[in-house]
């Protein structure tokens, strides 16, 4: 089995959560493997060595999933972490950008200076499905003056093209 596959056997299937009529996708069972975990960091950070020309300077990490691993992946390519969190949970002074989920209308924040202008950015999540937060989180990499390079997600749900919203390239381990 291919580490992928492995990633994808640990990926439960939870209906009607959050709300009736979704399907929600639990990746927690990865992180009680630490296997798995060292499979996922190292599949994203080799991804991002083989495809990524430029040096690497900030990862942001989507709230609240995207915390998880954003933060091992920064560490191992020598970047920064930078997160992107609902509305009111940074202090000083924020950016914010609205977003529409699935289920949905939300605001995500990013500190003011986190990124520096010129900085070269990728962004990460555990899931893409309509595209809201990651096209939020790209809002606010460009009124940092950062350069997104590249969105990253451990999951993607193809049947809502969220993918077609993103205005820089996009790479999902696994597709459902």
């Amino acid at each position: 089995m291919s580490d992928l596959e492995y990633l994808r056997s640990l990926i439960k299937a939870i209906p009607d959560f959050p709300q009736e009529g979704i399907m929600f996708r639990d990746i927690f069972p990865i992180f009680q493997d630490p296997r798995a975990i060292e499979m996922l960091v190292s599949h994203i950070v080799n991804h991002i060595n083989e495809t990524i020309k430029e040096k690497v300077d900030v990862i942001v990490g989507l709230d609240a999933r995207g915390f998880l691993f954003g933060p091992m992946v920064a560490l191992r390519l020598n970047a920064a972490f930078v997160p992107s969190r609902k509305k009111g949970k940074l202090p000083g002074e924020t950016l914010s950008a609205d977003f529409k989920k699935e289920y949905g209308v939300d605001t995500f924040e990013m500190q003011v200076g986190a990124i520096k202008s010129g900085q070269n950015v990728i962004i990460m999540d555990d899931l893409i499905a309509t595209g809201g937060t990651a096209v939020a989180a790209g809002q606010l990499v460009e009124k940092s003056g950062g350069k997104l390079l590249e969105y990253i997600f451990l999951i993607e749900l193809a049947d809502l093209n969220g993918r077609k919203n993103l205005t820089a390239p996009i790479y999902s381990m696994i597709t459902f």
